[in-house]
């Protein structure tokens, strides 16, 4: 959802090479870095100070500073070059209960979107492996509505079809889970594919708002507390940079 085409498939097509490894989600990749003695970077998000917020309309250059960078994570994680996907992937559906959901997932960017800008990381072979954007949008009501259409959109579908080109395609089942407890309004959902070339593919979908700005991260491969450290640290990056308040608060 919400990034470059589409936010919940993109973070898997862009690390298609690494789906072979991470396609039991977290547990498989658990399993892997066991076997191998490969060490998984744990997400401890680091400490900043807040800075005087931004006045006047975001741009992309100041979104795109807000994006979790490397020196925001642990040893071991490694910048995904734009575009080394190629084609994206997709979702689909035929239950028209699922249409904002599939919409949602498609979009190129978040809807009314006044800047927009996003990054992918991996932190090895094994995972965990985050896919970043960030939109500015009109206002912190506007932020809290599209959080609430996307709520909506998860609970009125439970399952849709996931393509991912060289992948092939999954049934997957959708469910909203506990969020981590940093943002505004906060939200999470989980799509874990059953049968089908992507068997067992877990992705978790974070929803965070800071004021007039929606950030939209997925987690592949990841361990909750991956999660909840990404999710802190993203917020945390966020706010250093954008600021704590919406555009000439």
């Amino acid at each position: 959802m919400l990034n470059h085409p589409p936010m919940l498939i993109t973070a898997v097509a862009a690390l298609a090479v690494g789906l072979s490894a991470c396609a039991g989600g977290s547990g498989v990749a658990a399993k892997s870095s066991s076997a191998t003695g490969a060490s998984t970077p744990t997400i401890t998000p680091t400490t900043t100070s807040p800075t005087t917020p931004l006045a006047g309309t975001r741009t992309t250059v100041e979104v795109r500073a807000a994006l979790l960078a490397l020196d925001d994570l642990p040893s071991g994680f490694a910048i995904e070059p734009a575009g080394a996907s190629g084609d994206a992937g997709a979702a689909k559906s035929a239950d028209p209960k699922c249409g904002a959901l599939v919409k949602l997932m498609n979009a190129k960017k978040a809807p009314g979107s006044k800047a927009s800008a996003s990054a992918s990381l991996s932190g090895g072979q094994d995972g965990p492996f985050i896919d970043e954007s960030i939109d500015a949008l009109a206002s912190a009501d506007a932020v809290a509505a599209l959080q609430t259409s996307f709520k909506t959109a998860v609970a009125a579908c439970r399952q849709l079809t996931v393509s991912i080109p060289g992948q092939g395609s999954s049934t997957m089942k959708v469910v909203e889970v506990s969020a981590p407890k940093f943002g505004d309004h906060t939200l999470a959902a989980r799509l874990t594919a059953s049968g089908g070339p992507l068997d067992g593919l877990e992705i978790t979908q974070v929803i965070a708002g800071v004021q007039d700005v929606v950030l939209s991260i997925t987690f592949v491969a990841a361990f909750p507390e991956d999660v909840d450290g990404g999710t802190e640290a993203a917020v945390a990056k966020a706010e250093d940079v954008l600021g704590g308040a919406s555009p000439g608060a």
